[in-house]
């Protein structure tokens, strides 16, 4: 008796893998470069308006609150306003934003108060920075969508 034959697997024939630059090199890229914009702009801040020690970091909660801010106007303009190119998100929002908030610096900053033995402050500036961030993203994403509506009548 032979052995019976098997059956052929029919497979589908794999599609090419697209090269990294068609794919996420280019994503990659501007978050890269934004990034250093960003983080640029963040550190001119913080040589133009040093922190003293022990002190409420107003340096490091002001670039938050305003950073939370441009990108509620941000996203409010590439939303709703604006059909932008696919790299325009990942390059501002991620990237010059992202670079230009510091949220790792406000947790070190708040470990350095406690140790410091400053907690009053520290919890104040927890506390601050959450809400004035929040309300910034809220009432720009507000008023911006107000303005919008206002200019289309």
């Amino acid at each position: 008796m032979t052995a019976p034959e098997a059956e052929s697997v029919h497979t589908r024939p794999q599609a090419p893998r697209p090269s990294v630059w068609r794919g996420q090199g280019p994503v990659v890229a501007v978050v890269a470069l934004g990034g250093a914009i960003g983080a640029t702009g963040r550190y001119a801040a913080s040589l133009w308006w040093p922190a003293q020690s022990g002190g409420f970091p107003w340096t490091t909660f002001w670039i938050n609150v305003v950073g939370c801010a441009v990108i509620g106007v941000f996203m409010v303009v590439i939303t709703d306003v604006w059909a932008a190119h696919r790299l325009v998100r990942p390059f501002f929002g991620t990237g010059v934003l992202g670079g230009f908030t510091t949220f790792s610096t406000y947790a070190v900053d708040i470990q350095k108060l406690v140790d410091a033995g400053h907690p009053r402050t520290a919890l104040a500036y927890l506390a601050a920075t959450l809400f004035a961030a929040l309300a910034a993203v809220w009432l720009t994403v507000t008023a911006a969508r107000r303005v919008l509506k206002w200019r289309q009548r």
